[in-house]
Order: C-alpha cells, then structure tokens, then sequence
C-alpha cells in the first residue's frame, strides 16, 4: 500500500464538509500542544473547538473510545482553564511540578476505571449502532478489531494525561508521548489519514513540551 492509497485514497468518498471540519480540528489541536509547551492558558480555548470538531467526526467514524475521550477532554478543559487561571500570576503563565505519589494512585484509579468504562462501551455498540433498538441487536465485543482495542488503551492514557496536565503536572507528558503514538497508525487503518498526521506532529512536539517543561521546573528549583 503506498502513500496515496494511506492519505488521499480515502478521502476521496469524504465531503467538503468533513474534509474542512478534519482539518480546522487538527490545526486547532496543533495550536492547543503548542500552548501547552508554552504554559499558556490559551491551550484550552484553542483545545475546546478541537475536540468538539473530533466528538462529531470520532462518532461517525465508530471509534467511541476517542469520541468520548474528546468529550472528557472538552469537560476537562473547563475545569483546567479556571484551575490555570487561579494558579497563574498573569494570568497566562504557570509553573509546573511532577506529581506527588498520591496523585499517580489517583491517576492509577482513574486509567483502570476508564479500560473499564470504554470496554462497556464498546460491549452496547452495536445497540448504539442499531439507533437504541433492541431487534436483531447481539451484545459483545465480537466486533472489535486492533483499532478499537487501540482506543479503549489510549482513552485511558489521555484521561489520565489530561488530568495531569490540569493539575500543571510534567508527568502528563508521558501519557501524552505514548498515546499521541499509538495513535499514528490507527488513524491511518481507520481512513482519517489528516488526523494520523496530526497525531505525527503531536507526538514530536509532545516530547518537546516534556523536555521544556521539565527544564523549566529545573530552571525554577535553582533560582
């Protein structure tokens, strides 16, 4: 399979409409990272319009794990836009930590509790598929290939990831670099080859965000 059939191929079936919308999301996602290497609040409005663009294009592409991890993620962003205003001298800026013991257990609770959650999700998917209707509906996770599985690990690293990353924490990178890989190929087996590039580009810019936060924290520990 070469470049064309990855990337182009699949698009070809795709409106303008879902095309535009694909592409406004991971540009605004992009920008989200970027603020977030930045310590900037503004990775959350940014982040906001992002992941309600991905909640309708994730639901209509089968992958609920993520759509509802875009959900989280729009919830959460709420929540960690006041907690980095209250924390931010200038209202822009804050300063970041690793993460204590107690809060990694929190974090432990919170990826366990989500493998859990997005497993009966997918367990009433095709009773979601089937328009909420009991006939001819069979429960189970038979119809689940690699990438579905894929989602219901990596909803669960983000979920952990965004809260770290509410709470100002450097360790949210880690689920962030993890996560934003796995996610590479499959966004590509699932024909959203824009949003597979996208996930390329987070993935670099992750591991930078981790290094510069992690200066920085360094930086402020001497001073």
């Amino acid at each position: 399979m070469n470049l064309y059939d990855l990337f182009v191929k699949p698009y070809e079936n795709y409106d303008s409409l879902q095309i535009l919308l694909e592409v406004s999301g991971a540009i605004f996602g992009i920008l989200s990272v970027y603020f977030s290497i930045k310590k900037n609040i503004w990775v959350y409005p940014t982040g906001i319009i992002s992941t309600l663009i991905y909640v309708y294009i994730l639901f209509n592409f089968g992958l609920l794990g993520d759509c509802l991890i875009n959900v989280y993620y729009t919830v959460m962003s709420i929540y960690g836009w006041v907690l980095w205003a209250k924390n931010s001298e200038d209202h822009v800026h804050v300063e970041v930590t690793w993460a204590t013991k107690k809060e990694w257990i929190y974090a432990t609770v919170l990826f366990i509790l989500s493998l859990a959650l997005v497993t009966l999700i997918y367990y009433y998917k095709p009773y979601i598929d089937n328009h909420f209707s009991m006939e001819g509906t069979n429960f189970g996770l038979y119809h689940l290939d690699w990438a579905n599985w894929m989602d219901v690990f990596t909803t669960s690293i983000f979920l952990a990831g965004m809260w770290f990353m509410a709470k100002q924490r450097i360790d949210s990178w880690i689920f962030w670099i993890i996560g934003d890989f796995i996610c590479i190929p499959m966004m590509i087996f699932k024909g959203l080859g824009i949003t597979s590039v996208q996930y390329l580009v987070f993935t670099i810019m992750a591991i930078l965000g981790y290094l510069h936060w992690k200066k920085s924290f360094k930086e402020k520990k001497v001073q």
